[in-house]
Order: C-alpha cells, then structure tokens, then sequence
C-alpha cells in the first residue's frame, strides 16, 4: 500500500525555483532513500511533505488524503514525524522531557519509552541530562527518537548520518534498522552514496531539483553517470 504519494510538485523560495516536478511514492513498511548531493532538495522535499514549505503546484498525498500546504500541526497529527538535520532539539528541557513533549497518548508513555530505549540503548541514561549538554551524536539519537514517540506512520528523517565519527555511523546502521524491525516506514534524506545500500531498500536521485532516478541501491552504486553527480564531479 502506497502511503505517501509526491505528483509533480513545485516549490519557489524567495523566487527561486528549487523543486521542479518531483514525483515519488513510499509504500508501507519500506525504507527509501533521497538521495543528492548538498543543494539538490533533499530538505526542501522533506519541508514541504510536513508543511513548512510553501508548495507552488503539485499534490502530496499521505494515507490517501491531500495534505499539500497543510499546517505541519495537522500533519504530524495524521502520522507523519520529522527529525530535521539541525536536530532542534529543546536545550533547556531534558532528554526525557523532549520525548514526552510529543507523545500523543500519555497512558503509552512507558510503552513507547522502552521501544526508543531499545533503539537508542546510549540515551537512557541521558534521561535526565538537558539537551544543550548532549553530543551531536547523541542529539541526533534524542532528534529522532522525539519523532518516534509520536508513533508516526512514516517518519521523515533528514541527513540523520551527517557529521558523525564512522563508529557513531555503525551505531546508527543498527539502529535504523530495528527502527525498520518496528515496523515503521522511512523516507531518508542522504548525501553520502555509501551509506545508502545500509540504509534503504529503494532509492530516489535528486538533483538540482529534479528526481533524475529511481532503484534500489545497487542500481546507484553501480551507475557510474548516477554516482558522479551525486559525488558532485
């Protein structure tokens, strides 16, 4: 079942065409990446599914309903979470105060607290530390782990390997995927062509705003012409 449908969308920013008819689908249970070097509209994509930027023309679709331009309110509330690249996480809250500040239904709350544990086993006993004081590894980990506890349908995550050591990067593998074993699905925003063969099960190339190809990531790894311009030669 197709969960979340682009048709032909476009979007201008201080007058600037920055997408030019992307059209992409995610169905359920499936993890697909975005894949593009930096600039090419991996975020704005990703903005404009949860409603912060502004689509000129064009349909999203999520669960079968028009959600274009939607307030990102209503979205999030529909099922959709969104860990963004710059985490925005709350510095003077705690780790745990950060997760609970978006869970829906408190009476879960110790049940969903055990699922984003289990994930991110490094946080727990960051609980209690304010998220000001965190790495930036372990931003990303309170970043995502924020979104999950809405218990989204589809969850958005934005660069969520970028500027991490290669150990934290292994860790994050791992947990990507229990966060898949969970059942939920992901659309992936990536730069990084290696990462994306440990990440997704289908792929997307953007660049300079246009969805350029589409496949698994095998299909990337080995075109050369792909791998070029995502590499930015």
């Amino acid at each position: 079942m197709t969960i979340l449908e682009l048709n032909n969308v476009y979007v201008d920013i201080a007058g600037v065409e920055i997408l030019r008819g992307i059209s992409l689908q995610v169905d359920e249970g499936e993890v697909v990446a975005l894949v593009g070097r930096n600039g090419a509209g991996k975020t704005t994509t990703l903005r404009s599914i949860i409603g912060l930027q502004k689509v000129r023309s064009g349909k999203i679709s999520f669960n079968g309903m028009d959600i274009t331009n939607m307030p990102p309110y209503k979205i999030s509330k529909y099922g959709i979470g969104y860990a963004p690249e710059d985490r925005k996480i709350f510095a003077d809250l705690t780790s745990y105060e950060n997760i609970k500040v978006a869970m829906k239904d408190s009476s879960k709350e110790e049940n969903i607290l055990k699922m984003i544990l289990d994930i991110f086993p490094e946080l727990k006993p960051l609980l209690s530390r304010k998220g000001g004081y965190l790495s930036g590894g372990e931003q990303k980990m309170l970043c995502i782990a924020r979104a999950l506890a809405l218990e989204p349908r589809l969850l958005l995550l934005d660069e969520p390997l970028e500027g991490l050591a290669p150990v934290v990067v292994k860790r994050f593998y791992s947990s990507i995927k229990k966060i898949k074993e969970y059942g939920f699905t992901m659309l992936i925003a990536e730069s990084n062509i290696h990462h994306v063969p440990k990440l997704a099960d289908r792929c997307y190339v953007i660049e300079r705003g246009e969805i350029i190809f589409e496949g698994s990531p095998h299909d990337i790894l080995t075109n050369n012409e792909i791998a070029k311009i995502i590499k930015g030669y």
